[in-house]
């Protein structure tokens, strides 16, 4: 349960940021950036902090080239959907929540890799920045 915890958050992040209805931060900070500038940068920060953290993680749990392969595989699978007529890319605003979903897998794969590895290794990942 708790890989999809970590997606369900990744998920909500990014189409809080950006999805193809108007109710997203890119949308409601485009129209109201002149009379809500504090309110705008807040969220913008926000969002920015939510990004590190899942980034940051991802980055060190599966690093760029298991972040590469993982985006791969999301595109295999949508490739396969699309090849066997189970979905269609002709629609923007699909594509769109397709991407969402690929990039919130990416992250969730990467918050959970970790937990996964020692769980199926009995090894610890340990961080060698003690310097």
């Amino acid at each position: 349960m708790g890989f999809v915890w970590r997606w369900l958050f990744a998920f909500a992040l990014l189409a809080a940021t950006y999805n193809p209805t108007e109710l997203n931060f890119i949308s409601w900070a485009t129209r109201n950036y002149a009379t809500e500038t504090p309110l705008t940068v807040l969220f913008a920060l926000v969002l920015v902090v939510a990004y590190i953290v899942y980034l940051t993680a991802t980055l060190r749990s599966i690093g760029a080239l298991g972040m590469a392969l993982v985006v791969a595989l999301v595109a295999a699978l949508v490739w396969v959907l699309v090849d066997r007529g189970l979905i269609s890319l002709q629609n923007p605003s699909v594509n769109t929540w397709i991407g969402l979903f690929g990039m919130s897998l990416v992250l969730a794969i990467g918050m959970y890799w970790s937990i996964l590895w020692r769980r199926l290794s009995g090894q610890l990942e340990v961080d060698d920045n003690d310097g």
